[in-house]
């Protein structure tokens, strides 16, 4: 007589195994980081293979299915693997991250960005929260319920771009030569922020990004400043003068704010975001003070407005001095658009400010810049979501916050336009002191084992629903 499968371990059981299994978890981590994966830079085109291979052995030896590489003619490649024996009547989840970093050179490190170094409770290293402890939350999870089960609660997928800081650019394409490595029910998608260390956040909102090219010229060749100045217009005054337009007396952009509903602002005033989480997350110096306010939530200023920075000019360098009035001269302008608002809203908007009365006559031009991509905001309903407040309740002991990210993530958006219909859980591991993209990224120890604790809990969560309900 055939005895019957043993019973599955209770969550409990395998939340304490993934805690006793930290230390291993911190030591994958480490060896994922210490592989200078800089997808921007084609020297390092093979280190990222060499990663992306890695995690491909890694993901076999913990029991997934079918781990490969997705390979594209002119693509970094994509790691893919799956787990299909919870069954039809489980939901399967994919769960997406990026194995590419940013470049560290140059930068002003106090460890090496490639050696995970803990030093009071955080850990530093290129890719520690940004995205490598993500995902390598998500394999620690699996890892202990292999350990103690044998098996998932859930079918799951994963899939690790390794293109994602350099834009996503061939992401769609995989897409469409893969479709099997993303059919799932729902998505976690592992490269967001929480407010705080102790605070988890479901990202629902990006802001979209708009490079402009805003250029004036008024003379044929250069001439002498000291024969014509004082009757010919300079360039260079010209376009501080209408860069100048477009922002308020605290440096803010002032053209296309937006509208934002009444009952978010008064909300958000409770986000755990203010002026001294934003002087230490953003480093600034001691004698320099965050913004204002003026009667709007931090995060309002920071998720659901318009911003503006100016990213590169040709305004004269001390290597090209001379008494001079210039030709002409531009900018590079990145506009960061609010959830929902659209390019050609804010050319216009753009377009009436700055192509009016110009500035001693210079003729002026307003371009859409080398990259632009649109915002995405998101309404999160449902029973995947009150899945995952109970999952984050049991693991941080806070239902997860509705924030915003002032950034522009494109793979979110393309996501959200090919995937809209499914839920889509934006969460990660980054907290504001965690400098992605910049010297001594860190992530915190703490945030890590919850995050490892709540992906226990939301697979068993998301167990308990049918893949009808999940996409109704």
């Amino acid at each position: 007589m055939r005895s019957a499968a043993p019973s599955p371990a209770p969550t409990a059981a395998v939340a304490a195994r993934a805690a006793a299994g930290f230390d291993a978890a911190l030591a994958r981590l480490a060896e994922y980081v210490a592989i200078p994966a800089i997808s921007c830079d084609p020297a390092h085109a093979d280190d990222v293979r060499r990663l992306a291979a890695k995690v491909v052995a890694d993901l076999s030896a913990l029991g997934l299915e079918n781990s490969r590489l997705l390979e594209l003619d002119g693509a970094l490649p994509c790691v893919a693997a799956e787990w299909t024996g919870a069954g039809p009547d489980k939901p399967t989840v994919l769960v997406y991250g990026h194995l590419d970093l940013q470049p560290v050179k140059g930068e002003p490190w106090r460890t090496d960005p490639h050696t995970l170094t803990v030093i009071d409770g955080r850990a530093y290293a290129r890719g520690a929260s940004d995205d490598m402890g993500g995902w390598v939350s998500h394999l620690a999870a699996i890892q202990a319920y292999m350990d103690e089960n044998g098996a998932l609660p859930v079918n799951l997928r994963l899939l690790i771009e390794g293109e994602e800081e350099i834009g996503s650019p061939n992401l769609e394409r995989f897409m469409d030569a893969y479709p099997e490595a993303f059919a799932a029910d729902l998505m976690i998608l592992t490269d967001c922020e929480n407010p705080s260390t102790t605070q988890p956040g479901l990202t629902v909102s990006l802001r979209g990004l708009l490079e402009v090219e805003l250029r004036c010229a008024a003379l044929e060749a250069d001439g002498h400043s000291g024969l014509w100045g004082g009757m010919v217009p300079d360039v260079s005054l010209a376009l501080m003068a209408l860069i100048s337009r477009l922002a308020d007396e605290d440096g803010r952009m002032k053209v296309g704010r937006v509208d934002v509903p009444a009952a978010w602002s008064a909300a958000a005033w409770g986000v755990p975001l203010n002026a001294a989480v934003i002087h230490e997350g953003a480093h600034l110096l001691p004698d320099v003070a965050a913004l204002p306010d003026r009667g709007r939530p931090p995060a309002e200023w920071m998720w659901r407005q318009p911003s503006l920075t100016v990213v590169a000019t040709t305004l004269p360098t001390p290597d090209r001095k001379k008494n001079a009035l210039r030709t002409a001269a531009s900018a590079t302008l990145s506009i960061r658009l609010a959830p929902g608002q659209t390019i050609d809203e804010m050319m216009e908007a753009l377009r009436a400010v700055l192509l009016v009365d110009p500035p001693g006559g210079v003729q002026v031009s307003v371009e859409v810049g080398a990259n632009a991509s649109e915002g995405w905001l998101y309404t999160p309903r449902g029973p995947a979501f009150e899945a995952a407040d109970r999952a984050y309740m049991a693991s941080w002991g806070a239902p997860m916050l509705q924030v915003g990210v002032g950034g522009s993530i494109p793979f979110v958006a393309l996501f959200g336009r090919r995937y809209g219909a499914l839920p889509l859980i934006l969460n990660g591991v980054m907290d504001p002191n965690s400098t992605a993209h910049g010297p001594n990224e860190s992530l915190d120890l703490g945030v890590f084992a919850r995050a490892i604790a709540a992906n226990v809990h939301l697979y068993a969560e998301l167990s308990a629903l049918s893949p009808a309900a999940l996409r109704s």
